[in-house]
């Protein structure tokens, strides 16, 4: 592994490999390790320049036929959820949100678990171990967290962290303009909560409170199903080729 610290990063191309998101399309990504006591500021560049992190690498979309892919980040200061949003956020009065260290738990690995086998069964991270979601979340060289939401057990209260059953995790990096999140999964047995929303809401919300203007999404891609939930959060910005840009959604995309 390349662990080098110079001052510029090295950026290597993979081979081109089918797309996860387009059928008949094949992906390419360019990418580079973030190490080293600039791995932070290197991150909020890249984050803020189109790229995501998995673990130590930051990486972004390099296809040689598609521009499918479009970086998403939600305008958080501007943000006011609509009656939907609001629906969400009602229904899941009793969840306790709690920002902790980027250290893994068997607690969260079973969730973690359950979520691949019922939502990514033939994905590219349906067979990952323990030890693989423990290097997900640990190998970081950046202001990460984890934050879990717990459904509030009865005497719970409001102060400490709340002893309820884990329902949700988000890995989250802390940038200089904003939150980047990472990685999200959840009870998939709980539809109706509409946790994944709730996840967003609670990073929008967040950011606000530190001041910070931007929750990243990572990449939305038009026509997959998959990303389409992404489009859901106005007012936000893609990354185009004049930079960022805010994006007018059509009518059936609104809250």
């Amino acid at each position: 592994m390349n662990t080098q610290t110079t001052p510029s990063p090295q950026f290597y191309l993979t081979a081109p490999a089918p797309c996860p998101y387009l059928s008949g399309e094949k992906e390419r990504k360019v990418f580079t390790h973030l190490v080293g006591p600039r791995a932070t500021e290197m991150n909020d560049l890249l984050t803020q320049g189109g790229f995501r992190r998995s673990q130590n690498i930051a990486y972004r979309p390099a296809c040689e036929s598609c521009r499918a892919c479009v970086s998403v980040r939600i305008l958080a200061k501007e943000f006011t959820p609509g009656r939907s949003f609001r629906r969400v956020l009602a229904a899941n009065r009793d969840i306790v949100a709690t920002a902790l260290p980027a250290q893994p738990s068997s607690e969260q690995f079973s969730l973690f678990r359950r979520y691949l086998d019922h939502r990514h069964q033939s994905g590219g991270m349906s067979d990952m171990t323990a030890l693989d979601y423990a290097i997900m979340v640990e190998d970081t060289h950046v202001q990460t967290r984890v934050i879990e939401y717990r459904v509030r057990a009865p005497g719970d209260g409001l102060k400490g962290q709340p002893k309820g059953e884990l329902v949700a995790v988000a890995l989250s990096d802390l940038m200089s303009d904003g939150l980047s999140m990472v990685y999200s999964f959840f009870n998939p047995s709980l539809e109706k909560r509409s946790l994944g929303t709730l996840m967003v809401l609670d990073h929008v919300n967040r950011a606000k409170a530190l001041g910070l203007p931007h929750v990243y999404l990572g990449y939305w891609v038009n026509g997959s199903d998959k990303m389409g939930y992404k489009i859901r959060f106005q007012p936000q910005e893609h990354l185009l080729s004049q930079g960022w840009q805010r994006y007018t959604p059509s009518e059936s995309a609104r809250d």
